[in-house]
């Protein structure tokens, strides 16, 4: 039996990045914010955080294709990704990576 730590991947050879803590999560949770390309290829960078709609795209779109903390550190917000959890359309490592980590997310679920 391996005692190796589980790796979850986002995307072949790309491992699901997870903060440390969901406090440390102090991005926006209203207002319009735009992202930077490399998280969000569309021609249209900008998010309305105050439509649930958007605000669900945004997070589901950082938390996939995130690769510093400090990205996942600007643009989300612990308590409004606990509070989005359990309806965020994620990919099964990045769920399960997210949830080994900080239980209070599959709890929310």
């Amino acid at each position: 039996m391996s005692d190796a730590p589980v790796v979850h991947l986002a995307r072949p050879h790309r491992p699901v990045l997870v903060a440390g803590t969901l406090d440390e999560l102090g991005g926006p949770t209203g207002g319009r914010v735009e992202l930077p390309l490399r998280l969000w290829w569309n021609p249209n960078h900008t998010f309305d955080l105050d439509q649930p709609t958007m605000l669900a795209w945004m997070y589901e779109n950082v938390l996939r294709e995130a690769i510093r903390v400090d990205e996942l550190r600007r643009y989300l917000n612990g308590q409004t990704l606990v509070r989005l959890w359990p309806d965020l359309n994620l990919p099964r490592a990045v769920r399960l990576a997210w949830e080994a980590r900080h239980p209070r997310l599959k709890r929310a679920a």
